[in-house]
């Protein structure tokens, strides 16, 4: 925008404003870099309150905290300034020996001497909680010339002390008591904390396991983990991409490194997904929380693309649980494959079963029948299984025959499975939680043409579209990822499918609630 703006020869001040956990990622570096390169007028208010989403880790945390600490910086470089207008400019030597007084100087005691040596101009670190003297500080920022930088010191929660004391829990958070800060307990345990437990119990019994994490310990659930196997845990900052490829390292060495991360936070690191991990066909397990509709976090928590982006890429092994305790089982199989392995689960609650811990393994690649039909072949992915499971009640209550699969992989498919049922009903509908271009249901029809199988096929699937912010329940319901809406479409395709084959009488489908 500030290139933008001396293009078209304009006159007004671009500020971009990041907190200091982005200074953990490569991105804010390359943008700093450039901007100093240029030398154009450009202010970054660098909102600095230690924290993410959880603690800020690393080498440059720690600058920033010492930074924090030393706050002598205006009271020294203005007294500097100060002494150097009083000597006589008698000569260049003179001069050139000041310049590199006051360049010595600022080194030991200017602590952002990071950005000055980018080309910043640095002006901090103050109370960002002072609004007067925030307000003076920008105000001279606006006056410099060039880049500057705006250190603002804050503390996440400010103004409520229980938010104060945990950042972490108050970062994302549903309803809770104001004066206790509790929240609502809940019996069913969250896809998250089994992911959490199940790594741990697998790391107890198996020493080259181990888990990163990208700044969030707690959201992807390794908390417990990190105080059972401090040494084997590693916290990288928001820098997913370092993730993946640190891991590849790790893996090229003989460990099986689980990467916990949310699924629109992988994104980031696919070519480090391809070139670093699936190309050299190194083991490592990708747990991609928050899989699916999200909910009210906004349109950009979504985990919608997953699928697609992890299916076209050879060797990657695509797994989706539908509930809690196959969660469990997955993630222990998937310590035994071989090659890079992305296990997809959602946010929130379990479906309520029982967790055994007995674990027993899945085979790569092989689907589950929960119910064997003859009109029509329903097979879902993740949690949507329960979706189609009620449908099917309800069709069975009308006359309609479903068989129900529980995909499982979406990579490899359990060709034998799915084709047999499908040329035994004769229908297709498949239902999962991601977008229809190059999803599960795209990788069904791609089986069906290599195999010469031509059936009637519906994909149930969010639409070409970014989903908005929105209760799960409210977005499921829009996109037509309900028992409600494919027992709809079972209908309308069956009514179809009786029209060409002039078979039998599809009979009146009642929509059970």
């Amino acid at each position: 925008m500030a290139l933008a703006r001396d293009l078209k020869k304009e006159q007004y001040h671009v500020v971009a404003v990041i907190g200091d956990g982005a200074m953990t990622g490569g991105m804010a570096f390359e943008a700093l870099n450039h901007a100093g390169h240029l030398g154009t007028n450009l202010i970054v208010v660098l909102n600095d309150n230690e924290m993410s989403i959880s603690e800020n880790v690393g080498a440059l945390a720690g600058y920033l905290s010492r930074m924090r600490t030393d706050p002598k910086y205006y009271k020294h470089k203005e007294e500097m300034e100060l002494l150097l207008k009083k000597i006589p400019s008698i000569g260049p030597t003179v001069v050139k020996a000041v310049e590199r007084i006051k360049d010595s100087f600022k080194y030991l005691v200017v602590p952002g001497m990071l950005f000055e040596e980018l080309g910043f101009t640095y002006l901090g670190p103050i109370n960002g909680h002072d609004i007067g003297l925030t307000r003076t500080v920008l105000q001279r920022a606006l006056n410099s010339h060039g880049p500057v930088i705006v250190h603002v010191i804050t503390r996440k929660g400010k103004g409520y002390r229980l938010a104060e004391e945990n950042p972490d829990k108050f970062h994302g958070i549903g309803p809770f008591d104001v004066e206790t800060g509790d929240t609502p307990d809940t019996i069913i345990p969250t896809y998250t904390q089994v992911f959490g437990e199940s790594l741990c119990d697998i790391a107890a019994g198996n020493d080259k396991v181990l888990a990163i994490t990208a700044a969030m310990p707690a959201g992807t659930g390794l908390t417990r983990f990190r105080e059972m196997f401090p040494n084997r845990f590693f916290d990288v900052g928001i820098a997913e991409q370092h993730a993946v490829t640190m891991a590849a390292g790790l893996a090229v060495s003989g460990f099986i490194p689980v990467v916990a991360v949310y699924s629109t936070f992988l994104q980031r690191a696919y070519d480090q997904i391809i070139h670093d991990v699936a190309l050299q066909g190194l083991h490592i397990i990708f747990a991609v929380d928050r899989a699916g509709i999200v909910g009210e976090d906004g349109e950009t928590h979504h985990g919608l693309f997953d699928i697609s982006y992890f299916r076209h890429i050879p060797g990657m092994v695509v797994m989706a649980p539908k509930d809690e305790n196959e969660l469990r089982q997955m993630l222990y199989s998937a310590v035994s494959f071989t090659g890079p392995v992305a296990i997809r689960y959602p946010r929130g609650s379990g479906e309520g079963v029982p967790i055994t811990r007995q674990v027993e393994p899945i085979a790569l690649g092989k689907a589950e029948v929960l119910k064997e039909g003859t009109d029509i072949t329903i097979v879902a992915v993740g949690p949507l299984v329960y979706s189609a499971l009620e449908a099917a009640a309800a069709l069975e209550h009308s006359g309609i025959s479903p068989t129900v699969i529980n995909a499982r992989f979406v990579k490899p498919l359990d060709e034998k499975c799915l084709i047999e049922s499908i040329r035994n009903t004769g229908a297709l509908l498949t239902v999962e939680e991601n977008v229809l271009q190059g999803g599960f249901g795209s990788a069904v029809l791609e089986m069906l043409n290599n195999n010469q199988l031509r059936v009637p096929v519906t994909r149930l699937g969010v639409s070409d579209e970014f989903v908005a912010h929105g209760a799960p329940a409210i977005l499921r319901a829009k996109y037509g990822l309900t028992s409600e809406n494919i027992v709809c479409e079972v209908s309308r395709m069956l009514t179809g499918k009786a029209k060409t084959r002039g078979a039998r009488k599809t009979p009146k489908i009642n929509v059970l609630n």
